[in-house]
This record gives structure tokens, C-alpha cells and sequence, in this order.
């Protein structure tokens, strides 16, 4: 089965934001932002701190992306 967390992930990683994330894939920013709240509830860890500069990766966010884009 397939799951496309890990993917919308590395997208918004990559892009710097839901919103192009979300053109990117062709889906709604509210979409990617679900699909990110349940990567993070079902790992149980925070993977993005979001602040008026942007969005950055936690500690926890930074293994993840290494481990997703080696896997992926």
C-alpha cells in the first residue's frame, strides 16, 4: 500500500513551504498539511518549527529527511 507521507514530506522539505509543496504535488495546502500532522502523530515527534521566517526542520525533522531521501 501505498503512502504518500513520506513523499509529501521531502516536498515540503525541499520546497520551504506547504504552499508550494502543495502545487508541486497538485493538491491543496490543506491537504500537505494533514498528510505532515499525521506523519508527525503517527511518529510522534515534531518535524517542522514554523516561524515568520519560514519553516525549519527539527532535529527529529533533519534524520527523518536524510533517512526519506536516501529510502525514496
Amino acid at each position: 500500500m501505498y503512502n504518500p507521507q513520506p513523499e509529501t514530506f521531502i516536498r515540503v522539505t525541499d520546497a520551504g513551504s506547504f504552499n508550494k509543496a502543495a502545487e508541486k504535488l497538485f493538491i491543496t495546502p490543506t491537504a500537505v498539511i494533514k498528510q505532515i500532522n499525521l506523519l508527525e502523530d503517527g511518529l510522534g515527534v515534531k518535524l517542522f518549527e514554523q516561524t515568520h521566517r519560514g519553516l525549519h526542520l527539527t532535529k527529529a525533522g533533519i534524520s527523518l529527511y536524510q533517512d526519506a531521501k536516501y529510502i525514496i
